[in-house]
């Protein structure tokens, strides 16, 4: 605390001394001389600044208008963008719709034509089965012919003498001679 009072007491023997403070005698300050200078540099860089000022505005003013051109381009771009784009969604959709339409008639189709051809398959295994069925009776039957003609043949000869053998050719000659 006494070193505070100490540089308290040193300020204050200073400006008694008049060593800092306020010259009012204007012409010994040369206030007017500044006055002078700086009304001559207003009116001289008033016009040059002025301008440089106004040039800068045009500029900043231009660059906001493009901006704003820019701005409503994009928005009238983005417009348009989403316009195309939900076009484009319902095109799109339209083709997943037909696609699944198509897909669904492809479906039934091959789904038809596998039933027919699982039905012409069946009847031509049918019909396969039936004429194997048919073969098979008419080689059995053939079979069945051959061992009766044999076993027939076999009797015959066993059976038939000289007597009855001259007997049997005597009356097939008299019945050919009837029908003569």
């Amino acid at each position: 605390m006494n070193n505070y009072l100490h540089i308290f007491n040193i300020f204050a023997s200073q400006s008694n001394s008049k060593t800092f403070g306020l010259n009012t005698n204007f012409l010994e300050a040369n206030v007017i001389n500044i006055i002078l200078l700086v009304s001559g540099l207003i009116y001289v860089l008033k016009n040059f600044l002025g301008s440089a000022l106004t040039s800068r505005q045009e500029k900043v003013l231009v660059a906001i208008q493009e901006s704003e051109e820019r701005l409503k381009q994009s928005a009238l771009r983005l417009k348009e963008s989403k316009k195309q784009l939900a076009q484009t969604q319902i095109i799109v959709s339209k083709i997943k719709k037909e696609a699944e339409i198509t897909a669904q008639k492809v479906r039934d189709s091959i789904l038809a034509q596998g039933k027919l051809d699982i039905e012409k398959l069946t009847a031509s295994g049918k019909n396969s089965i039936t004429n194997a069925e048919k073969q098979i009776k008419k080689q059995i039957q053939q079979r069945i012919i051959a061992l009766a003609i044999h076993r027939v043949t076999i009797q015959l000869k066993s059976q038939i003498n000289v007597e009855i053998q001259s007997t049997i050719i005597d009356s097939k000659i008299v019945k050919l001679g009837i029908k003569i």
